[in-house]
């Protein structure tokens, strides 16, 4: 029996929504203040997945001025419908609740349609009669008596003014009485029946997933016996996988029922550095409900490979040689860029970040580029020339999960002598954790994770390393430390923290693989 793993997207990538179109399958996930945003992935088997593009990739698309990286965008839904894609979402910090349209996954996308929608995760549904929609979650109108009192609502979506008409409609407020968050809904027709699948509960421990039914789109809907159809709370805190929610389901073109939901990895007690993570089940219909993981009832990590060919098998490089005219896929920057922050082209072979003066402590759109943080256990190293003119600029190594908790591995100046410098900062106060002169422009860098161990090399060669620190805790990169809903992201980064400089770092190239 062949089988697959978990998670299928490891690391940040939450909320994640899915749709098919004949034999191909299309998955989004939020991205916050990462820019471009929402990220579009393609698969032909549910398993193997390629990133095709981000569905916003234009500063017109995602404004991102000045927000927190937990705000931002959050729980896209991506729908397909005679011809044309549509992801709808929620920016939080700038605009509400839009969507945008694409004919090619790939892009581009269009501008964003904004909607005079409260609250947060919208979704779309096409139902047989040729009507359009939207459902999301907003505060109940009696008001917020407690914190989470919402509800699930329902209004019709025009497509010719692109807004809504009609009367808005309270349709659930999940499964349990006064439970808390009601939100990512998505509405399926199956065997005549209008299902909504939500999740409840809020984002941490108590995450579940629970469904109601009714004969007619506007309800009213009866929740199901068996809710919550998936959860991890009833688990414990020891177990491996933790808030478990957050689901989209699809049908392939074979009959088989699948849903995507998003969970967490703890380790080194209850700490999530990985963020949320994308997931892969099974489904079955029994008396009329879907049976999430039949069998178990519980998100595995291993599970039969669904009947369908297999797909591209996507092998990350585990080096970027920044070789392209333009930065891979995996790359992010963080907020909306208003300049050009990097360069591909000033150097054949290297990635130019400027030192400009916008810094990772402050909510501005830095020199930095990002990738997430997949493993548990990972090293990642780079090479790096710069010489450090005046006592503000540095270059070198973040491990981030917010302006206000990152580790920064830099060369600094201190004194007129260059040093290589390890800077923690939690809950927004800053540390020098230990300093080391370096004597030549070109430096090497390299973080060895085990676990929540962090250990902190640098050398003038490859073959020559030196220890800077270790036992470094790296559990203030979790979101039980930090807060937030992100995960952790491993970046390249320079800054002149306030001055004006004309200042360059050059990286030759970035490595990170697991260990």
């Amino acid at each position: 029996m062949k089988t697959f793993k978990n998670p299928i997207l490891p690391g940040f990538y939450p909320d994640p929504s899915i749709c098919r179109v004949e034999e191909d399958y299309y998955l989004v996930t939020s991205s916050f203040t990462n820019y471009p945003g929402v990220p579009i992935f393609h698969s032909k088997d549910l398993v193997n997945w390629k990133q095709i593009g981000h569905v916003l990739d234009r500063p017109s698309q995602l404004p991102l001025d000045g927000q927190r990286q937990s705000q931002g965008i959050f729980a896209p839904t991506i729908r397909y419908h005679d011809g044309v894609f549509y992801m709808i979402t929620t920016n939080v910090g700038h605009g509400g609740n839009f969507f945008v349209t694409a004919t090619d996954p790939a892009g581009p996308w269009s501008d964003p349609y904004y909607l005079n929608a409260p609250g947060i995760d919208p979704s779309l549904f096409f139902d047989d009669d040729g009507k359009v929609y939207y459902h999301g979650t907003r505060p109940a109108p009696e008001g917020e008596k407690y914190s989470g009192n919402w509800e699930v609502w329902l209004q019709e979506l025009d497509l010719e003014t692109n807004q809504l008409i009609g009367e808005p409609v309270g349709l659930w407020r999940g499964a349990l009485r006064d439970v808390i968050w009601p939100e990512g809904p998505h509405i399926y027709k199956v065997d005549g029946m209008y299902y909504l699948l939500i999740s409840e509960a809020g984002t941490g421990h108590h995450h579940a997933c629970s469904i109601a039914r009714s004969e007619q789109i506007k309800g009213p809907y009866v929740g199901n016996p068996g809710n919550p159809i998936l959860t991890h709370r009833h688990l414990g805190k020891e177990y491996p996988i933790v808030n478990v929610g957050h689901s989209d389901l699809v049908q392939t073109q074979n009959g088989e029922w699948w849903a995507v939901a998003l969970a967490s990895r703890i380790y080194g007690g209850y700490y999530r550095n990985l963020g949320r993570e994308t997931y892969l089940l099974p489904v079955t219909w029994e008396d009329g409900w879907p049976i999430f993981s039949p069998g178990s009832g519980k998100l595995e990590m291993e599970y039969k490979i669904p009947n369908l060919p297999q797909g591209e098998i996507v092998v990350e490089d585990v080096c970027d040689h920044f070789d392209d005219k333009e930065l891979n896929m995996k790359w992010n920057l963080l907020r909306t860029p208003k300049e050009e922050s990097y360069s591909l082209t000033e150097r054949e072979g290297f990635v130019s970040l400027y030192l400009r003066p916008e810094a990772i402590t402050k909510l501005e759109h830095p020199s930095i580029l990002l990738r997430k943080q997949q493993h548990i256990q990972f090293t990642t190293s780079t090479s790096m020339e710069f010489c450090p003119e005046i006592n503000h600029e540095e270059a070198g190594i973040v491990l981030l999960q917010s302006n206000e908790f990152h580790y920064r591995f830099v060369v600094t100046k201190a004194d007129n002598e260059a040093m290589i410098t390890l800077i923690k900062c939690e809950n927004g106060q800053e540390s020098i954790l230990q300093q080391a002169p370096v004597q030549s422009d070109k430096i090497y860098l390299k973080i060895v994770a085990f676990g929540q161990d962090l250990s902190f090399y640098y050398g003038e060669s490859q073959a020559n390393y030196q220890l800077l620190s270790d036992q470094i805790d790296g559990r203030i990169l979790s979101t039980d430390v930090a807060g937030g809903f992100v995960g952790a992201q491993i970046g390249l980064y320079a800054s002149s923290n306030g001055e004006k400089s004309d200042n360059k770092a050059y990286f030759d190239w970035f490595e990170y693989s697991s260990i």
